[in-house]
């Protein structure tokens, strides 16, 4: 008698153990879209449809002079077009009068090029004071996304070390924001700290951006860089298992060079005139992103994902010379459109 309660126990912990949620099917085709400045314009709305982006990232910033003065600066004159609040509103409408939806990720930049991850103030006064302008500028979006029925919203980018030294504050931003905003919430986390993030069990799904380190060679092979992907990509399917969430992807994305797999995080230092480099390299940004997609968009526990980056005015962007993350005109940007196509539906 003990055994086979022992065994049914067993198997009901089991069952519930790999029982997983009935995902949507349906994937983000998404692109993080560069705010201009001026406002978009319908023959900038063709090139995304054409790469089949069923959702476009818009991402107003916010700047952060140093940490001696804590207080940030948004919404300004000062800033481009696209990144304040009628620049937003003008996006939004042109891009769901074409079909496309939408995810609003407010995004800081530190003076200096200083990591948001790294943030870190000097005192609780100086907290309280950064605290105060953040829930504000994430408040102030999160409206807008309620007023235009946006269909998600990303509360923060990057930001671990606040997280984990002020949850109070967390708990009680994530609240506020549910309060104005009926949507779906996510969080953009980096690649190194997606499984520390405390409140994934508040948000509708687990966001990382995905510059996982694969490949130490030059030019690794699709196999490689398959097999560089292997614990990156089971420590998320444990994390979604774990918490009953989807992976999204909020960046992911190389740059069309030499070792791009390698640390895929780092941006371009070529200046406008600088000399071409020789260590360009399309073909492997190229089959870089053609193994995500293999890898990830056919797993129902996985989302879709926002490539970094698309400009506005497709004609000029990126090209062969350019060596920055953007696919725009380079071998990229076809195998993009064709696995876009593969999950082309639009999303509900």
């Amino acid at each position: 008698m003990k055994s086979k309660l022992w065994l049914a126990i067993v198997s009901l912990l089991f069952i519930f153990c790999s029982y997983q949620p009935d995902f949507p099917k349906l994937k983000y085709n998404g692109l993080s879209l560069v705010a201009s400045r001026d406002s978009l314009k319908i023959e900038h709305i063709l090139p995304l449809k054409n790469v089949n982006a069923n959702t476009i990232a818009l991402m107003p910033f916010a700047f952060l002079e140093d940490l001696e003065r804590p207080e940030l600066h948004f919404n300004n004159k000062r800033q481009w077009w696209g990144e304040r609040v009628g620049g937003v509103q003008q996006s939004i409408q042109l891009l769901q009068r074409n079909g496309l939806k939408v995810m609003i990720k407010p995004q800081i930049w530190i003076w200096h090029g200083e990591f948001t991850g790294d943030l870190n103030m000097t005192s609780d006064k100086d907290w309280q004071t950064f605290e105060n302008s953040y829930l504000e500028y994430i408040l102030l979006y999160a409206e807008l996304a309620e007023q235009r029925q946006i269909s998600l919203f990303c509360i923060g980018t990057e930001l671990y070390n606040f997280t984990e030294k002020r949850p109070e504050f967390w708990q009680k931003m994530i609240a506020e924001v549910r309060n104005v905003y009926s949507g779906k919430i996510t969080y953009a986390e980096n690649w190194d700290k997606v499984d520390q993030f405390q409140f994934w069990d508040q948000l509708d799904f687990i966001g990382v951006d995905a510059y996982f380190p694969v490949s130490e060679e030059e030019n690794p092979t699709e196999a490689e860089l398959s097999k560089g992907w292997e614990s990156h990509k089971k420590m998320l399917q444990n994390l979604s298992s774990a918490t009953k969430k989807q992976v999204l992807f909020t960046e992911y994305g190389y740059r069309n060079v030499d070792f791009a797999t390698k640390e895929p995080w780092l941006a371009s230092s070529r200046r406008r005139g600088d000399e071409l480099p020789e260590y360009l390299n399309e073909e492997l940004q190229a089959k870089a992103l053609q193994v995500i997609y293999d890898e990830f968009w056919p797993e129902k526990w996985f989302a879709g994902g926002f490539l970094w980056k698309w400009h506005h005015d497709h004609e000029r962007a990126g090209g062969k010379q350019n060596d920055q993350f953007t696919p725009q005109n380079k071998m990229a940007e076809k195998i993009l459109k064709s696995n876009y196509s593969k999950y082309s539906e639009k999303l509900e």
